[in-house]
């Protein structure tokens, strides 16, 4: 068997840049050739037009009869006799350096901020390797974002996957850049590098993230990827993969904690859809491929921490839910991979809530392991309980109010509608670019139960009723 496989391995190399002159079929993104030597699956590919242009693909399907290739930079301009196509033999790599940081690059990968290309310490196949389950290393660790919504109540944990559920119009691009510049570890700790990838964006919401970075002097512990709304939609779905592949050698070579932002991920679905409807697949729910739950997974399951690697990689994707529906495959979906979720609320924002972190649907499934003594402070995670106990009353009382009205409700319910216009307006909402430390978001909470008589609290102790609802805090 190794001797075959040596074979196959030396064969490989002898096709390798093998060129092709001709296309039997070219659609959308795609392009198809007949009678190639045997290619492999996600192996690199050179596309070059009549004027001797190259275009960089990939191997997305492949057969005895023919190879479908998707190029990245799309097809206008190419012709069937005129094409020629080259295989690689290899995966399409990622030169990284930990000296990508404070740059800016497209979808591929390739330097859009007019600096030159940074000398690549290794190249990495951006498609990358999955984590052996028993080298993982449990989440652990508080992140503080800044944000009262997600450090008191959704925390974020070192290693997590913790999306943000958002929809058309909503405030997520900003929540995004606020936690790109605000988000740190506890401690003090100065190897904490963000990764941003934007995709299918338009050039004013690159222009805001760039600016953002520039202007607060985070850039430099930011790599940027954008691919742009008119961009080829098929680089959508390499742009994940490029900006992981940079993270993992930032966490698990230079021994960095890594937060990875993707937005938006409802766009690179949406290419998925498209690959798969030109490829004729069979469609599954709302028309995305039957396989859009192990690619989410591909690309979340590349987050985590591995047993003997100081650094970690922590994921915050972002999604626009289509009209809002939770239930829509690509949230659906999403939820059962990651550890939780933070779920907008459009209502919310109407008020002018920043940002509209819906109270209820929201929630951290790694909060408890990285909160309380010794890593936030102890009173925490009975806060945060006793803060959703009391708020889902709230949402209770005002369903009450609006069948009832509000004159026919008791002082006690009236004493929970003024904790709930307290909590949403001083707890939740906060400045754009205010930074508050989870000591601050903590005495907000407090703050806010003290509108409650203390026999209300049931899910605090009496200790810290003492000290914090009774006491100076």
């Amino acid at each position: 068997m190794p001797e075959q496989e040596t074979r196959n391995e030396a064969r490989r190399r002898l096709m390798s840049g093998r060129e092709y002159v001709g296309a039997d079929r070219i659609d959308g993104p795609l392009v198809f050739i007949r009678k190639t030597h045997p290619v492999g699956y996600r192996e690199l590919v050179e596309c070059v037009d009549r004027e001797g242009n190259t275009r960089l693909g990939m191997v997305l399907d492949t057969s005895d009869d023919a190879v479908v290739v998707q190029v990245f930079e799309g097809t206008q301009g190419l012709t069937l006799p005129g094409t020629k196509v080259r295989f690689r033999g290899r995966p399409l790599t990622l030169g990284v350096t930990e000296k990508m940081l404070g740059r800016v690059f497209d979808g591929l990968g390739r330097p859009i901020d007019g600096g030159p290309a940074p000398l690549a310490e290794e190249e990495v196949d951006v498609n990358g390797r999955p984590i052996n389950p028993t080298s993982r290393e449990y989440p652990r660790d508080f992140i503080q974002t800044g944000i009262s919504a997600i450090d008191g109540m959704n925390t974020l944990i070192r290693g997590q996957k913790l999306p943000i559920f958002s929809g058309n119009g909503l405030p997520h691009n900003e929540l995004a850049a606020q936690i790109a510049r605000q988000a740190k570890i506890r401690g003090g700790s100065n190897d904490f590098a963000v990764v941003f990838a934007a995709m299918g964006v338009k050039h004013d919401v690159a222009r805001y993230f760039t600016r953002s970075f520039e202007e607060t002097g985070v850039l430099e512990n930011v790599a940027l990827f954008l691919s742009l709304a008119d961009d080829p939609s098929i680089e959508r779905i390499i742009t994940p993969r490029t900006a992981l592949t940079l993270a993992e050698h930032l966490a698990y070579r230079k021994g960095l904690h890594v937060l990875v932002i993707l937005t938006d991920m409802s766009n690179y679905c949406e290419s998925l859809r498209e690959i798969s409807t030109i490829r004729g697949e069979i469609p599954s729910r709302k028309g995305y491929p039957g396989y859009l739950y192990s690619d989410l997974a591909e690309i979340y399951e590349r987050s985590g921490m591995i047993r003997g690697t100081p650094g970690s990689i922590t994921q915050l994707p972002i999604l626009t839910m289509p009209s809002d529906d939770i239930s829509h495959p690509i949230p659906d979906l999403t939820g059962y991979i990651t550890e939780g979720q933070i779920v907008f609320e459009r209502e919310m924002s109407g008020r002018g809530i920043y940002p509209p972190v819906a109270g209820l649907p929201s929630l951290s499934r790694l909060m408890k392991d990285g909160i309380g003594e010794g890593m936030t402070r102890e009173d925490h995670p009975h806060l945060a309980s006793q803060l959703f106990a009391a708020y889902s009353y709230v949402k209770d009382v005002r369903n009450l109010a609006s069948v009832i009205g509000e004159e026919e409700l008791t002082p006690l319910d009236h004493q929970y509608l003024e904790f709930g216009e307290f909590f949403e307006r001083k707890f939740v909402s906060q400045g754009k670019d205010e930074d508050r430390p989870i000591e601050r978001t903590l005495e907000l909470g407090w703050e806010a139960l003290k509108l409650l008589p203390s026999e209300e609290l049931h899910r605090v102790t009496d200790e810290e009723i003492e000290t914090y609802y009774l006491g100076e805090g």
